[in-house]
């Protein structure tokens, strides 16, 4: 296959020509692992070399059965919680470093199963606490639509990675935006699931009350909703599992959502403006969405911002002391000088300071707003807002070494002031890029569902992915 048509494709028209035996899995490996090799010296994307155990998978696969979804596809998986036996998942620190896993994880599992190839694990800030893709153990990934800026986080080296035209779509997860985010700061689409649709198991059940959840960056819905076919249903033994979802969520695809009722915002939860680049994002979109029929009108749940932030930090911050510990637990390793950047150490002391029952006081907080945000979408079936406060940050924006987390998130608490919501609520949201600004910079806007739900973000980003095409929007780092 020429160059030039390798980025021509998504994951599932790779594996369709794949399936037509017009090019090997081992093909489709060796053109991921050459722009690899070209562009990660700029992006910094891919920290992790899988490239033998990749090119085993590819050849298995064409050695054998090639009717799987995604047979051949080449894939990268996030170095936080994409466990793959013998390889280690260092959460970007250096205290977690060096230590292979035991065993692959269920959902690494079930990319395997689908015919995706790991060639590697990508960018991220220490334990995937940032929204950019910086750590003192792997330094910055970068974005290809502007390397000066980055591509968001946690998940921000698999972004990069995807919006180069590396592979076609990557690992993510999402704990306070961490899929969303970085979809909507390089230009994909970026879907966090309903809580506890997508299993952590075997060795994790329940990341930090709920807040986190599994799946994918990509360049298109189709690839996003196959992602979540593939990966989504509870395993035997989770604590609790998403609603059940009768139905193929790539059936989705390509199906009206008909006329929905649509409630959005220009303005943070506390009430805060946003950069008018993203005012623009929402008010251009919300006109498209009333060109393709659909209700939309300035609404909003009540959420009180001051209760959420607080519950949110300390579930957050005692969830950063229970993963150091977590490593004296599996690995018997204790925190030297140097092992832990200061802001982590500042969050895991301020995570000690919570006691058992203001940890589930906050939890009760967060489960009070989840009934209300409920309640308003029994009238709304979305909620349109920005993903994001500002288009992407500069790197460097955040200081990892200011040990006070006020201080430290103190510059990003508009930034991110959307996409915590549904971590807390349980509910499933999609960041789809319908905007740019005049330099170039990617913004994407942010839809959020009633819980369990995913089939109507997945028809309406589909009817905007073809009343609005982004494909053939490339960055200046592509291919």
């Amino acid at each position: 296959m020429p160059i030039k048509d390798y980025v021509a494709y998504d994951g599932v028209a790779l594996a369709e020509l794949v399936r037509k035996g017009e090019v090997s899995a081992a093909e489709l490996a060796e053109e991921a692992l050459k722009r690899i090799e070209k562009h990660n010296p700029t992006l910094n994307a891919v920290v992790t070399d899988m490239a033998d155990q990749g090119r085993g998978i590819a050849k298995d696969i064409d050695a054998g059965d090639k009717a799987a979804p995604f047979a051949g596809v080449p894939f990268l998986l996030k170095d936080i919680m994409g466990d793959f036996e013998g390889v280690a998942t260092q959460y970007g620190s250096r205290l977690a470093a060096g230590n292979p896993a035991a065993q692959h994880s269920t959902l690494t599992q079930r990319f395997l199963a689908s015919g995706l190839v790991p060639l590697g694990k990508t960018n991220v800030p220490e334990f995937g606490l940032l929204p950019v893709s910086e750590s003192s153990l792997y330094g910055p990934a970068r974005n290809p639509w502007n390397p000066d800026h980055t591509p968001g986080g946690s998940s921000g080296g698999s972004a990069a990675a995807v919006a180069a035209g590396i592979v076609p779509l990557a690992h993510a997860n999402d704990g306070g935006g961490s899929i969303r985010i970085p979809a909507s700061s390089s230009g994909l689409v970026g879907l966090k699931p309903s809580r506890a649709r997508i299993p952590q198991g075997p060795v994790i059940g329940d990341a930090m009350s709920g807040l986190t959840a599994d799946l994918v960056v990509s360049r298109t819905v189709r690839d996003t909703a196959v992602a979540l076919d593939i990966a989504a249903g509870p395993e035997p033994g989770d604590p609790y599992f998403a609603p059940h979802h009768e139905g193929i969520w790539s059936d989705d695809v390509g199906v009206a959502p008909g006329s929905l009722r649509i409630g959005f915002t220009t303005r943070t939860i506390g009430g805060e403006p946003v950069d008018p680049e993203c005012v623009a994002a929402v008010e251009n979109t919300a006109k498209l969405l009333e060109s393709l029929g659909h209700h939309v009108e300035e609404a909003s749940p009540t959420i009180d911002n001051d209760t959420m932030q607080q519950a949110f930090m300390a579930i957050w911050a005692t969830g950063v002391a229970q993963q150091i510990s977590l490593q004296e637990l599996l690995f018997g390793k204790t925190p030297n000088q140097g092992d832990l950047e200061p802001l982590t150490l500042g969050l895991a002391e301020r995570g000690r300071q919570v006691t058992g029952a203001d940890y589930l006081n906050a939890v009760a907080m967060l489960q009070i707003m989840a009934r209300t945000v409920a309640q308003w979408h029994d009238e709304y079936d979305l909620w349109l807002t920005p993903t994001l406060g500002q288009p992407p940050l500069r790197v460097g924006t955040i200081d990892v070494n200011e040990s006070d987390p006020e201080k430290a998130f103190g510059p990003v608490l508009n930034y991110v002031a959307f996409t915590p919501v549904q971590n807390a609520t349980g509910q499933p949201a999609i960041s789809l890029p319908l905007h740019w600004t005049p330099d170039g910079l990617p913004v994407g806007v942010h839809f959020a569902a009633r819980q369990g739900d995913e089939a109507t973000l997945i028809r309406l980003a589909s009817q905007l992915e073809e009343a609005q095409p982004w494909i053939n929007r490339h960055p200046p780092i592509w291919d």
